[in-house]
């Protein structure tokens, strides 16, 4: 074991675990002194009991951010003072980035150089650019008759109820909160219960960069306690949500039985990677769809975990994927080397194993992989796998996995790729290969998908939105479309006559 693996390992044996509901500008137990374990995947150990927040914590939560929006504390100070806190409370993330590595590494097992370089810096620039954004959003002078002014503006939606996957807790929940708080909401974030430590510092952070009491408030819990409870609280007006598609069909029947509150969902998705025998550079292609399906053990709501190959360069693919499935091996998340980590929980690695199983049963043929490993560690590893022969009819080829799990089915023309591409109920992301322009545009014009890349897969930066088609949900994260989301249009109408 190296120095530095050494030193990570002896960082997180000293690292302080915030464990208690963030509230009103502090931490405190939750009502009915009940609490969950935090087990880390590294290891299987507890890390953390964490209060389990439920209806009279989200109550309260709620209740504090009504008050501070209400009373303008945030909402109706000037944009330029909203931007001075969101620079300090980026800035924080920064000086802070190591302790905020180290929990989202133990808590999701991902591996401490990506926690570091990508869910940390990203948060952090998130956080920055819409605080930059703030004083440059304007609104509008209509075109009205002569002898009359009317003004479009917007303004701020409420509070806000944010709730976030475990994937990327940082991320995730920069990209709904650095909107929602830029455009002057109050939010409520509720953390997933594989995931609550790096947030729990984050609402301490923004505290200490200036952001008022109860402005943001951080309650981790059960998702049919506190979850059900931040969906049906009748001041909570809008729900942004982040999750699988059976918990997002909650929230709309929450919504419904409650005020009616607004809901954006991302229900993350089954993405095709279409690759034509006229593509530019076959390694790097071979490269890039394995980083596609195998970055964060696959457990990323866009993967490309749907390999559609043209016949007859299906081979060479193929084989270029499984070597690159095979050079990679689970070690531990706190090795600064670490490529590939630990699955988020027993519970999930399970259910993967069961989808490979079931493809397994159902005519699919295991490549390599499908299997777990470092059991004796007590934590949850398993080996990239890649399944052919797959059919549309298989649940590994319309069910996301979230893990890293590729299922190749080879295609002969462009109208059956295409098909074979809208053959699921998602619509998040797609990749196509191909050197062949017109192809490339009119293939992304035909697929019903958010995101379409083309001789690339899963570039982005934070100026262009993301989100999904069909069953992968609606709305918008990311960009200054973000802020379409948190604020509402005002028309305000003069007649001069």
């Amino acid at each position: 074991m190296s120095n530095a693996t050494l030193d990570w390992h002896q960082r997180a044996k000293e690292l302080q675990l915030r464990n208690r509901l963030w509230i009103d500008g502090g931490f405190i137990d939750s009502s009915n002194g009940k609490t969950f374990s935090d087990y880390s995947p590294i290891d299987g150990r507890l890390l953390t009991e964490v209060a389990a927040g439920g209806r009279q914590d989200i109550d309260l939560a709620v209740k504090a951010a009504r008050r501070s929006f209400e009373a303008g504390v945030w909402s109706r100070i000037p944009a330029q003072q909203r931007k001075a806190v969101l620079l300090r409370w980026a800035d924080l993330i920064r000086e802070h980035a190591e302790e905020l590595a180290l929990l989202e590494t133990l808590d999701v097992g991902k591996p401490i150089g990506e926690s570091l370089r990508v869910d940390v810096a990203s948060a952090a620039s998130c956080i920055q650019w819409y605080g930059e954004a703030i004083d440059k959003i304007y609104g509008e002078v209509g075109p009205s008759r002569t002898q009359a002014l009317s003004l479009v503006e917007r303004e701020p939606l409420g509070v806000i109820g944010a709730v976030v996957p475990w994937n990327y807790p940082l991320i995730i929940s920069a990209w709904k909160l650095a909107p929602a708080l830029a455009a002057g909401n109050s939010v409520v974030l509720k953390p997933a219960e594989q995931s609550p430590l790096s947030a729990l510092l984050l609402g301490e952070l923004a505290e200490i960069a200036g952001l008022p009491a109860g402005v943001l408030n951080v309650v981790p819990g059960l998702g049919p306690e506190a979850g059900a409870a931040l969906g049906l609280h009748p001041d909570v007006v809008k729900i942004a949500f982040t999750g699988s598609n059976k918990t997002g069909r909650f929230f709309l029947k929450y919504a419904a039985e409650s005020n009616m509150k607004q809901v954006s969902l991302e229900l993350g998705g089954k993405s095709p990677q279409i690759v034509f025998n006229d593509l530019y550079d076959l390694d790097a292609t071979i490269a890039s769809i394995s980083a596609g399906i195998y970055y964060n053990q696959g457990q990323t709501c866009n993967a490309g975990s749907l390999l559609l190959m043209q016949r007859n360069i299906a081979d060479a693919i193929l084989d270029g994927v499984v070597d690159a499935a095979k050079a990679l091996h689970p070690t531990n998340p706190l090795d600064p080397d670490c490529q590939l980590g630990a699955i988020v929980s027993e519970e999930q690695l399970k259910t993967i194993l069961s989808y490979i199983e079931q493809g397994k049963a159902d005519g699919g043929d295991i490549v390599v992989g499908g299997q777990r490993v470092l059991e004796e560690t007590g934590g949850t590893y398993l080996l990239p796998t890649v399944l052919d022969q797959v059919e549309t009819s298989m649940s590994i080829y319309q069910e996301e996995i979230f893990g890293p799990v590729l299922s190749c089915v080879r295609f002969d023309t462009e109208e059956e790729a295409l098909s074979l591409a809208s053959a699921t109920k998602y619509g998040l992301a797609a990749g196509i290969w191909t050197t062949d322009l017109k192809r490339a545009h009119r293939v992304s014009q035909q697929l019903r998908a958010g995101t379409v890349w083309v001789n690339t897969f899963d570039a982005s930066d934070i100026t262009v939105p993301f989100g999904g088609y069909k069953a992968s949900g609606s709305g918008r994260d990311k960009s200054l479309h973000a802020f379409e989301g948190y604020t509402q249009l005002k028309t305000t109408w003069f007649d001069l006559s």
